[in-house]
């Protein structure tokens, strides 16, 4: 039986892997985006039948209200992945209150809000939500907001899988480095020089977060819950 998602800035990076792997699948995905144009995504999706696209700043409590409202006129919802992320590098001297508010809107607020009225339209079902090893362990200067967002939803997901047990299962995936069309823009140099502190010697293809996400979100993984799983290559 198909189920229905909802993935959370999907309109590109990883959050497109995602949800192609759902729509693969055969389920019913909702597709959220924010500032892409529609056009483009219903070009980038258009060979799935089964894509549904909403629009919504998840940072924006009516705007997110306002989404579950349409998903329920549609049904219910299954599983959801909250994806949507931002990220603003800088050095300290150049970061403000503003900028870091921002990121803490969209990370950490931004699934506060969507895992809050996801409640409202899921009887069961798996909320996924992706942090990253900025929040655990591998620390940037330039992104200490980045950072500090990231582990709160590490702290998010432990009380929301409490809350919501024992019918909504609520995990967390962290990954590191990742081969988006972000990160093939840093500097070679600097991309070995990471690597060569992966096990694994490379960056994640996209794709295989996804897989793990499926997994979290299938009945595979019916007794997992609470849990912070890292998929990193390995760090030395």
């Amino acid at each position: 039986m198909s189920k229905v998602i909802l993935v959370t800035g999907a309109s590109r990076g990883l959050g497109e892997a995602i949800a192609k792997k759902f729509l693969d699948n055969n389920n019913i995905v909702y597709i959220n985006y924010n500032k892409t144009s529609l056009k483009e995504l219903e070009e980038k999706y258009s060979e799935y039948k089964n894509a549904r696209f909403i629009k919504c700043d998840v940072s924006n409590e009516e705007e997110v209200k306002n989404m579950m409202s349409k998903i329920k006129e549609e049904g219910h919802l299954d599983v959801l992945v909250n994806n949507a992320g931002i990220a603003i590098d800088s050095e300290l001297k150049d970061k403000t209150k503003e900028s870091f508010q921002r990121i803490l809107d969209v990370n950490l607020i931004g699934p506060f809000l969507t895992s809050k009225y996801a409640l409202e339209i899921m009887n069961n079902g798996s909320i996924i939500n992706i942090s990253s090893t900025n929040g655990i362990d591998t620390y940037y200067s330039y992104s200490l907001d980045y950072d500090a967002s990231k582990a709160g939803l590490i702290n998010l997901t432990h009380n929301f899988a409490n809350m919501y047990a024992p019918n909504i299962r609520v995990n967390c995936i962290a990954p590191g480095w990742i081969n988006t069309e972000m990160n093939k823009e840093l500097d070679e140099e600097y991309i070995k020089e990471e690597c060569e502190h992966i096990l694994l010697e490379r960056f994640a293809e996209p794709k295989e977060i996804a897989n793990v996400v499926f997994f979290l979100a299938s009945d595979e993984s019916s007794y997992i819950t609470d849990s912070i799983i890292r998929v990193d290559g390995g760090l030395k």
